[in-house]
């Protein structure tokens, strides 16, 4: 009995060692701890801070970069503040979070004025401290944005073919322009209406002089007035738009002159009707129905109202002739008409009708650039296919070249 009593005495003091020695184990890290703490490291700021007029943009902004602060890990988020003195009236004008070392300012920045950048750095308690002053920094417009610059390397490759085409047309080249069922039958509709005594009636579109669709039909106009003026056909034009219903009046009375009949020329026919757009169709299908056009000509570009006009005219039995660039239309157009130039057709149809050395030399000018960018895409794959990076390394060449590497 008396050896057990003592294990079992011998057994508690042991424990209780144990209890003291892990007690005191637990203090002396929680007083480690509490030193830690004492001397937690303090919020750095920024380095480094550097402002810089952003490459290749119109003046309009400034790209501040910086070393980010050494207690990162600490920043919940960097403010970028600017002034134009050195010495105060700093206020932000961006955040970025942490880890985040540049920021482009396009907040109100005015050409050539100078600016100051401090970055302030921001902790979870609110914390912060501000980098030191940058140097200063003016915006200023590049007249090249180097971006682009293969762009501008195809605008003058394509630019000097078109020129030398239409040199060469001025010079007397011929140049072959394919045949068009629509331009083909231009004088056939005119020759239609002047044997069953009908006007022709020729629309312009819904656009104004600013679209590019509305000079082509205007140039095809001079063409159709003068086969009118010769066969004394009476030509109607109501207007959508007041400019382009003088500019209309203005070709059709030099047809008249040109083709020697001053006298048969009729301002009243050529005039204009509205500028609300089913207003103005249900005025011109108005006219359809009165006068029985045996020719109706739908040259520029239209809108919703495209199968209404269509529509009518092909039941007074006219000959129709469309040409529009407007994707959405041509179905309409192809549906309802008797003929239909699609899209580029509208252009090449004033180029063909006129034979101006300009309208030329333009139109061969920019089917030789379609084909020689064909051609490059062509040779571009097929060397890249076969593992020959000739094309990919050449333009790498020519980019660190404009660049300056």
């Amino acid at each position: 009995m008396k050896a057990i009593k003592l294990v079992l005495i011998i057994v508690v003091i042991t424990c209780q060692i144990l209890l003291i020695k892990y007690a005191f184990s637990q203090e002396i890290s929680s007083e480690t701890s509490s030193v830690e703490e004492t001397v937690d490291e303090p919020l750095m700021p920024v380095r480094n801070v550097i402002a810089n007029d952003t490459p290749n943009d119109d003046g309009k902004s400034i790209t501040v970069k910086w070393n980010v602060s050494m207690t990162d890990s600490k920043v919940k988020q960097y403010s970028v503040l600017r002034s134009t003195s050195p010495t105060g009236g700093f206020y932000e004008v961006g955040q970025v979070p942490k880890s985040v070392n540049r920021y482009v300012d396009e907040d109100n920045i005015v050409r050539g004025v100078e600016y100051y950048y401090i970055i302030r750095a921001i902790d979870e308690k609110g914390n912060r401290v501000d980098s030191d002053v940058s140097a200063p920094v003016k915006a200023t417009a590049q007249w090249f944005n180097r971006d682009y610059k293969f762009i501008a390397i195809a605008v003058v490759v394509f630019g000097g073919i078109i020129v030398y085409c239409i040199y060469s047309a001025r010079r007397g080249k011929e140049f072959f322009i394919r045949r068009i069922s629509g331009i083909e039958a231009v004088d056939e509709a005119i020759g239609r209406a002047t044997e069953m005594g009908r006007p022709i009636l020729y629309l312009t579109g819904l656009s104004g002089l600013g679209d590019i669709s509305t000079l082509a039909s205007l140039n095809i106009l001079s063409r159709v007035a003068r086969k009118a003026a010769e066969y004394d056909t009476p030509l109607i034009l109501p207007g959508y738009d007041s400019f382009v219903t003088v500019v209309e009046r203005e070709i059709v009375k030099s047809a008249h002159i040109d083709a020697g009949k001053p006298d048969t020329y009729k301002e009243d026919n050529i005039y204009f009707v509205s500028d609300d757009q089913f207003a103005y169709v249900g005025a011109v299908n108005g006219i359809m129905m009165r006068e029985k056009p045996a020719a109706i000509f739908y040259m520029g570009f239209f809108y919703a109202e495209s199968l209404l006009l269509a529509e009518t005219g092909n039941a007074t039995g006219a000959i129709q002739i469309a040409g529009t660039d407007s994707d959405a239309q041509l179905p309409f157009f192809i549906a309802a008409c008797d003929y239909t130039l699609i899209g580029e057709e509208l252009y090449a149809a004033s180029a063909y009708l006129a034979r101006e050395p300009l309208l030329l030399g333009s139109l061969k000018g920019q089917d030789w650039s379609k084909l020689l960018l064909m051609v490059a895409i062509f040779l571009g794959v097929l060397m890249e296919s076969f593992g020959t990076r000739f094309g990919s390394d050449f333009f790498h060449w020519i980019a660190k070249f404009f660049s300056g590497q």
